[in-house]
């Protein structure tokens, strides 16, 4: 038998999620638990009998009456995978390039992943990749800076365009009574994005310019992957949608979500937004938001404290509505 002291597992836009267990071993459960070795087991964690979180485990630890591991989703494969084949695309969806970058890179030993394309980005690939050069999550996340979205749920990898706005519920001030905070990052702010591509065919596009309220804030980016100017136009364009105008954060970190509140956990997969409306403060928030993160704790407690479950979800502006950035927390 064991105990499961403490379960965090998270849920990320763009990136490898991860989960954490904390276990008390007892009796023959102590045994079966030292033989828990990296990469070669997998965590699954379930929320009232469906499963929520599946991957590979990446770090355990032993010590006295106490078991702690890591894991990251299906994703953290491809950080440990290269390309297997020379593959040049022209214009292709981005959608198309990034299925491929996945199939191929678990194709030498597959852990039984799918693919799921919600829709095309309608943004071209024009991009090129070399045998046993770059690391595949990274070609994959290069692809996410330029209109792509993708999540893994289990062995699922969901792929969506940037602009997929889908609401899975609604926030609004009376499902947060203990109050917000709104705040504006201007450092994220950029009114023109030039993107160099590959070197020797100079490869180069740009978009946006003089901003009549922002004035001229401009970006440089080298992505030597792009082989065509129409992609790195694309792909400057796609910049260009999520960081203009400056964005708008909303903080909810400490602040515990009304149970009735019109969300269940789990729908919050990213890539799907949530409808907020606020008007506590003075600025007023009233939008559509990309759900980019999702993270939820559970502890035991203890003989005299029953256990707790927190959740906490992020939000952000997507790239067909971007003037808001947000983070939200339930528990």
């Amino acid at each position: 038998m064991q105990t499961l002291t403490e379960i965090e597992w998270t849920r990320a836009l763009d990136d490898t999620s991860t989960a954490r267990v904390v276990a008390i071993p007892d009796g023959d459960c102590c045994e079966r638990l030292g033989q828990v070795r990296a990469w070669r087991h997998y965590l699954s964690i379930w929320r009232d009998g469906q499963p929520v979180w599946s991957g590979p485990i990446l770090q355990a630890e032993w010590s006295r009456g106490k078991f702690e591991v890591w894991a990251g989703d299906i994703l953290a494969l491809l950080d440990r995978r290269v390309p297997h084949d020379d593959v040049d695309f022209g214009d292709s969806d981005l959608v198309d390039v990034a299925a491929w970058l996945i199939d191929d890179g678990f194709a030498p030993d597959d852990p039984g992943h799918s693919i799921e394309a919600i829709g095309k980005t309608g943004v071209r690939g024009g991009r090129s990749y070399r045998r046993g050069i770059g690391q595949s999550g990274d070609h994959l996340r290069d692809l996410a800076e330029t209109g792509l979205d993708f999540t893994a749920v289990g062995s699922r990898v969901v792929l969506l365009p940037e602009t997929h706005t889908v609401t899975v519920g609604r926030l609004t001030d009376a499902d947060m009574p203990e109050g917000l905070i709104v705040a504006e990052d201007g450092t994220a702010l950029a009114t023109r994005w030039v993107i160099a591509g590959n070197e020797d065919d100079d490869v180069m596009g740009e978009a946006g310019g003089t901003d009549p309220y922002y004035g001229l804030l401009e970006r440089y980016v080298e992505q030597t992957t792009i082989t065509t100017d129409a992609a790195a136009t694309d792909a400057a364009r796609s910049r260009l949608r999520s960081s203009l105008p400056v964005p708008v954060f909303i903080d909810t970190q400490q602040v515990t979500i009304s149970p009735q509140a019109a969300v269940q956990v789990p729908t919050l997969v990213p890539g799907w937004c949530l409808d907020i409306a606020t008007r506590v403060t003075c600025r007023p928030i009233s939008q559509r938001l990309k759900v980019t993160g999702l993270k939820v704790t559970e502890n035991g407690g203890t003989e005299s404290t029953p256990g707790s479950e927190s959740v906490q979800v992020q939000v952000a502006a997507s790239g067909a509505e971007n003037t808001t950035d947000a983070t939200f927390g339930t528990a």
